[in-house]
């Protein structure tokens, strides 16, 4: 199929695909004029991989992660899949905890606005001088 028939089975957009090729992350053979042509696999492929991006990770870490899917008897690709997993899910935990950080710290100068403005609701009003 071209790219215009697999961008609508997955919903991926022609410049994704294009890029999940640059990336090696998906495969292409090349018509005489110069079209790519995928397989049917490509579908499954493409869904796979966008469900990777979705999990967070970077194109480097699914071309890390493909080969489980490529060659699954495979224990040691198996084995490198899962490390890569987990130090994905490791990476995420840390920037869970440096945005619960950063939340906890806007709360700190939240608070200390909202003092602050209640401190100004209840002051009086500054008496104008005639000049």
């Amino acid at each position: 199929m071209r790219i215009g028939e697999l961008s609508k089975r997955t919903g991926a957009s022609p410049r994704s695909l294009r890029y999940y090729e640059e990336q090696g992350l998906l495969t292409s053979s090349r018509s005489a004029a110069g079209q790519r042509h995928y397989s049917d696999a490509a579908v499954q492929r493409v869904s796979l991989i966008r469900q990777l991006f979705d999990a967070g990770m970077s194109s480097r870490v699914i071309a890390t992660v493909l080969p489980c899917v490529d060659v699954p008897g495979d224990l040691g690709v198996a084995e490198e899949t899962f490390t890569a997993m987990m130090r994905e899910r490791d990476r995420i935990d840390a920037d869970i905890a440096h945005l619960i950080e950063t939340r906890d710290a806007l709360d700190v100068l939240i608070r200390a606005n909202s003092r602050h403005r209640a401190e100004l609701s209840t002051a009086p009003e500054p008496v104008a001088q005639s000049a």
